[in-house]
């Protein structure tokens, strides 16, 4: 039942971890931070972070044959609380109607010392 899913298009995992896992259902992405797939951060700054976590998400997310309508749970991890305005209105640029649910909240520290870093859990 359990089914690895792995798009070329987004970063390779930087540590033991696969980019999703399908159990039956329900598709668990690893959390996307906002690296390409040289590893490299395509920007310093949040909001462009935030997109290309999203847009690592949607990768994944194709590679299934999904979008981002199936989201149905995500958690985003902040590096600055202070950032979430501009995480937020990002965030919900991918989202047409119906958004998912949602936790937000401040960490210490992020992988490779991100701004953001942004997991969802998937329904099929």
């Amino acid at each position: 039942m359990r089914h690895t899913i792995y798009s070329k298009e987004a970063p390779e995992p930087i540590g033991p971890y696969t980019q999703a896992v399908q159990y039956g259902n329900t598709i668990f992405l690893s959390g996307q931070i906002g690296i390409d797939r040289t590893g490299e951060f395509v920007s310093e700054d949040v909001v462009q972070q935030t997109n290309q976590a999203m847009k690592n998400i949607g990768f994944v997310l194709k590679e299934a044959g999904l979008s981002y309508e199936n989201i149905i749970k995500t958690s985003i991890f902040l590096k600055d609380m202070n950032d979430f305005p501009k995480v937020n209105d990002a965030y919900a640029s991918y989202f047409q109607d119906q958004f998912p649910a949602r936790e937000t909240v401040e960490v210490s520290r992020l992988p490779k010392d991100a701004k953001v870093e942004i997991s969802v859990v998937v329904g099929k």
